[in-house]
């Protein structure tokens, strides 16, 4: 077997599969699946500092090449996450990360405060992408000038590993990912989802209650990968990558782009044991082509 282990800031990682947030539950729904504990980590449900109901239903659909969400970071608050959910995610010997999530910069430095104090996790990925709450996310994901506040003020207060997960619903990725590379952030993970919509033809209504949502699934691939390459040669971070990741060429494509590491989101929903295929199929690829190492790989595009 080939050397699957890289780094990610302070962060070891075993290989470069993790799960991207809101497709992962909290890690242990999945245990009757897989053993969680043979992914290089996993990204927590998104957690804000108040008890979040999320928007109305309905605010899932199907939609042709991937799907369309609008849940609005529901979640019973931090105090619950610490109390409840805390003590059955430490137990995992994998990178446990919190998505933290906010609607100003408040909410944001007081989640990472509380989330700095649990010994078991050693990342916080910073949402200041999400497409479809009513406040905060885009509003600090869109701005470069925001963008870099709100990381440097979580900076201030967070000293383990910090990533900012980003919008692609941007003029420029490149000026977003390089504002948060000043604002302090350790490493970056991209992308999100893209705003979309669906119409339901027969009511001439919108699928979803907040009409517009994020879209997610194999169709964003080629523009998520297309990114990840642009931020990579960009920044002196590391970056993960994630987009439309079903198969493990799939995650092989981001890491030649550039990704240190990649998130598995959408397939989760389609197959449980997708990371685990995806891991035995980096596993795969590298033994073919005598690649003694993931990290051979990570960036070698040839132009």
């Amino acid at each position: 077997m080939a050397d699957l282990n890289v780094k990610i800031h302070k962060l070891n990682l075993k290989n470069p599969v993790m799960t991207a947030s809101g497709t992962f539950g909290n890690g242990v729904e999945f245990d009757d699946f897989i053993d969680v504990n043979a992914l290089g980590g996993i990204f927590l449900k998104g957690t804000t500092l108040e008890r979040r109901e999320g928007n109305n239903y309905p605010r899932m659909a199907e939609v042709t090449s991937g799907m369309l969400n609008a849940v609005g970071l529901q979640n019973k608050g931090v105090d619950y996450f610490i109390k409840e959910i805390y003590p059955k995610v430490k137990k995992y010997d994998t990178n446990v990360i919190v998505n933290v999530n906010g609607s100003s910069i408040y909410d944001y430095v007081s989640l990472a405060k509380c989330i700095n104090e649990l010994d078991g996790i050693k990342a916080i990925e910073l949402n200041i992408s999400c497409p479809n709450v009513k406040q905060g996310g885009m509003a600090f994901g869109t701005n470069c000038e925001m963008a870099k506040k709100v990381t440097s003020e979580v900076r201030n207060v967070y000293d383990k590993t910090l990533i900012v997960k980003l919008s692609p619903n941007v003029t420029s990725i490149i000026d977003i990912a390089k504002a948060v590379e000043d604002g302090g952030a350790d490493a970056i993970s991209l992308v999100n989802t893209f705003l979309g919509m669906a119409i339901d033809a027969e009511k001439r209504r919108p699928v979803l209650s907040t009409v517009t949502g994020g879209f997610s699934g194999p169709a964003i691939k080629p523009i998520a990968l297309r990114m990840v390459w642009q931020v990579s040669q960009n920044v002196n971070l590391p970056v993960i990558g994630m987009g439309g990741i079903m198969t493990p060429t799939d995650a092989i494509e981001f890491l030649i782009a550039g990704a240190s590491a990649i998130q598995v989101g959408t397939a989760n929903f389609i197959d449980p044991q997708v990371t685990i295929k995806i891991i035995d199929g980096i596993n795969n690829y590298l033994d073919r082509h005598n690649f003694g190492s993931v990290n051979d790989i990570i960036g070698c595009l040839q132009l």
